[in-house]
């Protein structure tokens, strides 16, 4: 409830910070009309711009206002078949998302991480933690793919590599997930590491397994079992309400539900670094030519234009349905 009150207190001060901000603008433009003065009328022009801006930043916000949107985000990245090429595509991405997280102010924190083979990461699950994180990451779920020189290749020959991403909200322990103990498998097993002093020479990572669903989460980065366990129970409640978010999603035949295209050949988005440099969401035809910026976490014009898709699919389903 002190979070929802809180949300509503935002909104209800963003509007009133637009209706005044509108007020003041146009009264000086009149007054600048009227005194002919270009002076003011370059002023009216710039509070024009900055309202502009906030009245697009309070456009995106309505944007998320499905229930998880506030929540945390926990993603989980996984290095398609092609071996070492799909893994160091795994390792960038990671990289992506955890300068995006750093751009914006969100906390990141790694919770499980099994590295490659040669080079690059087989899989990773990791959080990240701030208001309105899980709205915008929604839209990374999904395949993605990427096209380049490889560096792993002598002969400089072009490659296709995928990688699947995997987005959850983060509930807190008051959200009622009902978990039947007889339904969990639960194994330890000795944690990786890079040898040395700082080796776990312990049983203290834990593997979960959801048997009626086959849900499996694992967790390794702490010492102590018992916060190894409580860390994998954290992400398997995620994604259990991640399933009851896409159940009542299909009750409402939304469109763009991102789950569905998670899939092989099915990518969301394509990452082209060779012959010509661009990015490309398969979902909303939304292009960037930057291909490195994005790649250094620059996602806002994609997350963008991908929530705007989704938003106005969800307006033209529900005017289909009034005229029904």
């Amino acid at each position: 409830m002190t979070q929802e009150k809180a949300r509503l207190e935002a909104e209800l001060d963003d509007f009133r910070t637009l209706e005044s901000g509108y007020s003041d603008a146009e009264t000086l433009f009149e007054l600048a009309q009227e005194s002919e003065d270009d002076a003011s009328l370059k002023e009216a022009f710039l509070e024009c711009l900055e309202l502009k801006k906030k009245f697009e930043k309070a456009e995106l916000r309505k944007m998320l206002s499905e229930e998880a949107d506030t929540r945390n985000a926990i993603l989980s990245i996984n290095a398609g078949a092609g071996g070492t090429e799909s893994q160091d595509w795994a390792e960038m991405l990671l990289r992506m998302y955890q300068k995006w997280a750093q751009s914006h102010g969100y906390q990141f924190q790694i919770i499980d991480f099994l590295p490659g083979d040669d080079a690059g990461i087989k899989n990773v699950t990791f959080t990240i933690s701030g208001n309105l994180a899980y709205g915008f990451l929604k839209s990374e779920a999904g395949v993605h793919r990427l096209v380049r020189i490889s560096p792993f290749d002598s002969n400089k020959r072009r490659h296709t590599s995928f990688t699947s991403v995997y987005v959850t909200p983060e509930v807190e322990d008051d959200f009622e997930v009902e978990i039947n103990p007889a339904d969990l498998r639960v194994d330890v097993y000795r944690s990786g590491g890079k040898g040395g002093q700082g080796v776990n020479t312990t049983d203290s990572a834990v593997r979960i397994t959801h048997l009626p669903t086959n849900i499996v989460v694992t967790c390794q980065q702490e010492r102590s079992q018992i916060k190894n366990r409580a860390q994998a129970m954290k992400i398997l409640r995620s994604r259990l309400y991640e399933r009851y978010l896409d159940e009542e999603r299909r009750k409402q035949d939304l469109l763009e539900d991102a789950k569905t295209d998670i899939s092989w050949g099915h990518q969301i988005r394509s990452y082209v670094l060779h012959p010509y440099k661009m990015v490309k969401d398969h979902r909303t035809g939304f292009v960037v030519s930057m291909a490195e910026g994005v790649l250094d976490g620059d996602l806002d014009g994609l997350i963008h234009s991908y929530l705007s898709c989704r938003v106005t699919n969800q307006w033209a389903r529900a005017s289909e349905d009034d005229l029904d």
